[in-house]
């Protein structure tokens, strides 16, 4: 809650445009992140291979979705929109997978 009480309590003394600016610099890092996801998705990929693991996990993909949709919860979020966001980054996660595997696409 803190976090958001920092925001709302600036937001006053910003332009529309400093706020745009600011929501730019996380859609920013939000794109990082999901850059690192998905090289983190290709070590992965190298372990499943030499184990001769399934790509899809889906006690794996429960467990994560519940933690994710949890998570919104604590931060009043929508957890229904949080779940679809992390059900999109699952299968980027999987069909980079398989591009090692040579199940689909390569990366």
């Amino acid at each position: 809650m803190g976090i958001f009480m920092r925001i709302l309590g600036n937001v006053l003394d910003m332009s529309l445009d400093a706020v745009r600016a600011e929501i730019s610099r996380v859609d920013t890092g939000i794109i990082q992140l999901i850059a690192e996801r998905q090289l983190l998705a290709d070590k992965i990929a190298r372990i499943k291979i030499a184990k001769g693991i399934p790509i899809h996990d889906q006690p794996r993909t429960v467990k994560v979705l519940e933690s994710v949709s949890g998570q919104a919860v604590e931060l009043q979020i929508d957890p229904v929109a949080v779940r679809k966001i992390f059900e999109i980054l699952i299968a980027m996660s999987e069909d980079r997978q398989r591009g090692f595997s040579g199940d689909g696409n390569p990366p």
